[in-house]
């Protein structure tokens, strides 16, 4: 039954943040700076959860003193720079480019647990990345080889792999996490670290002239945003994690892109095609396979 609920907090958690990639694009395409998306987003998430978490928070100081450098650390690694490097990116590259580079998670996070000893791994793990890897490449490739071998990277792209390792760091560390608490509240306290580091990176894009129209179009997507890609995906995926591990729960990242692809060709009006069905199927085949336990292990 816990298995259960935390499978459907990881897809809950992976489709919000798969919607993050089209409105972060949709907030390029309106002229909003990424970085100023950045900092009222989570400013507005910080004043949405104040009422329900301060109390909680004033009770849980000790806590929080104690266990502050590693808040900090996974504040500033999800917070403060998972988010910043993805819509930096959506300015350089497309929507499903910036999420496809998500399926590279899982396997940061695999390693990390490993080097820092946070997790074992099995051969079920492995072999479920694989696969969902390939069927991410499927869909990256159009299964065009020459594709494949004359790709080049641009520069959102390589922003985006600034994300991933981010939020590989955020996930395995996550789980070094020995205190107790309530998930709105620890979101609320990354939120708080998190505009601390956030902070210099807006005060910084506003220095070079870029500013922010504030609108109706601003309010819907920051709306949307705080509640879902933040507020919602931050307190499935740490619930999850806190059930099933890092590891196990990192695989499901690779639904991401898939998600993204989805409403891509939804939103961008894009053709659904054979590489796209390749692609899904393999990728929820190699999930099936990551989770599967290893008896008398």
């Amino acid at each position: 039954m816990q298995n259960t609920k935390a499978y459907i907090m990881l897809i809950c958690a992976t489709l919000f943040w798969a919607g993050n990639f089209v409105i972060g694009k949709l907030a390029f395409l309106t002229n909003i700076p990424p970085m100023s998306l950045v900092f009222f987003r989570w400013s507005l998430v910080w004043i949405i959860l104040l009422p329900f978490t301060f109390q909680e928070i004033i009770r849980s100081k000790e806590v929080i003193l104690k266990n502050l450098p590693l808040l900090l650390f996974l504040a500033l690694t999800s917070v403060g720079l998972f988010n910043s490097f993805t819509y930096l990116s959506l300015v350089h590259t497309q929507v499903i480019n910036a999420s496809l580079f998500n399926t590279a998670i899982p396997a940061i996070i695999i390693l990390l647990c490993f080097l820092f000893k946070i997790e074992k791994t099995n051969k079920y793990q492995i072999l479920g990345l694989i696969i969902s890897t390939l069927g991410i490449l499927s869909i990256l490739t159009k299964l065009n080889l020459e594709i494949i071998l004359s790709l080049n990277f641009n520069k959102g792209d390589l922003i985006m792999i600034g994300g991933v390792v981010s939020w590989g760091l955020y996930s395995s560390f996550l789980k070094k996490k020995k205190f107790t608490l309530p998930l709105l509240t620890l979101v609320h306290v990354l939120c708080t670290f998190g505009l601390i580091f956030i902070f210099p990176q807006f005060i910084y894009e506003f220095s070079q002239g870029q500013r922010i129209d504030f609108n109706i179009n601003l309010f819907y997507i920051l709306i949307f945003l705080a509640l879902f890609p933040s507020i919602g995906s931050y307190y499935c995926w740490a619930g999850a994690v806190s059930i099933i591990g890092a590891n196990r729960a990192g695989i499901f990242l690779s639904l991401i892109p898939l998600f993204s692809t989805i409403m891509a060709i939804y939103f961008y009006r894009e053709q659904f095609q054979f590489f796209h069905l390749i692609g899904a199927i393999l990728i929820i085949l190699g999930l099936f396979l990551s989770n599967k336990e290893i008896k008398n292990a």
